[in-house]
């Protein structure tokens, strides 16, 4: 079986696969409109993962029983995988979903990691990140008090954040966060120059919906730039898929890339494309100039 290829994770030394595994997919359906999940499901995919080497799983606080499910079928594989969970946001229960509001406080963002980590079973988390706050409410709960806190106690290894524009340079220039999770693909480029910047600072770069969030049905207005760059006649050999996740993996600056699914079938899918490599230089850069000429441009 060919390996899934690694990178250093910034200045966190940690060796992640290129292809992480985003766990928001089995949250069941109280958040979100999520699938229904069972208990086997869960099971079944979060063994696939690790089965097939990849070593990075995201979740959350908030994303249902994502958490509960990790902590009872990964429990036992803990030191097979690099992990990452977000705190400052909580669950309010409704009568047919969960709200899922933040709050950036010393009290919720301690409450909700004591709640990961009983979920997760386990004492410590590789990766701590703060889930989508502003800058004004970092500076308002005095937060990298808080998050340095919970790394002197031993609750997590490092800190990071999830963030995009216009808070994403200031919390970088902050030097604070070994890690960021950031929102990009070929059709959703804001932020395409900020991945470099991050890893350049050295710090690590996560992306999250390197797959465009979905199909070309699933999605019109996101999949309305691929049809407006008219990009199929670029990549006649590759359907949408095996292209927006090869643009994806094809950004030196990238560390890691979290991909969710529920479906064992699609993340095989996804594990041949990877393995497939980047994008040829030539094809990156013909593409990079169709999707400029459309104005699906970076920040």
């Amino acid at each position: 079986m060919t390996a899934l290829p690694r990178h250093t994770l910034g200045r966190t030394g940690l060796e992640v696969t290129t292809l992480g595994f985003g766990a928001m997919e089995i949250r069941g359906p109280r958040i979100w409109n999520g699938p229904t999940v069972t208990d086997e499901q869960a099971r079944s995919i979060l063994h696939a993962v690790l089965d097939a080497g990849i070593n990075f799983i995201d979740t959350a606080n908030d994303y249902g029983r994502s958490e509960e499910f990790m902590g009872r079928f990964l429990a036992e594989r803990r030191k097979e995988y690099v992990l990452a969970t977000k705190c400052g946001c909580k669950v309010t229960p409704g009568t047919d979903h969960d709200e899922t509001p933040h709050e950036f406080t010393r009290a919720n963002i301690e409450r909700g990691v004591e709640e990961s980590l009983k979920r997760l079973k386990t004492e410590c988390v590789d990766i701590l990140q703060l889930h989508n706050p502003s800058v004004q409410q970092v500076k308002d709960g005095d937060v990298i008090k808080v998050l340095q806190d919970l790394q002197r106690a031993g609750k997590t290894r490092f800190i990071g954040i999830s963030s995009t524009l216009p808070a994403l340079p200031e919390f970088l220039a902050s030097g604070v966060f070994d890690t960021f999770q950031i929102p990009y693909s070929a059709l959703e480029r804001t932020h395409e120059d900020w991945i470099s910047k991050v890893d350049q600072a050295g710090a690590g770069a996560i992306i999250r919906g390197g797959v465009a969030r979905g199909s070309l049905v699933k999605d019109q207005g996101r999949w309305n730039a691929w049809r407006k760059s008219t990009l199929d006649t670029l990549c006649e050999e590759m359907n949408p898929q095996e292209f927006v996740l090869r643009y994806t993996m094809s950004h030196p600056g990238l560390h890691t890339n979290i991909v969710g699914t529920l479906n064992p079938g699609h993340l095989a899918e996804n594990l041949a494309i990877v393995k497939k490599g980047p994008l040829p230089p030539d094809l990156y850069a013909a593409i990079k100039k169709r999707l400029a000429a459309a104005d699906v441009k970076p920040a």
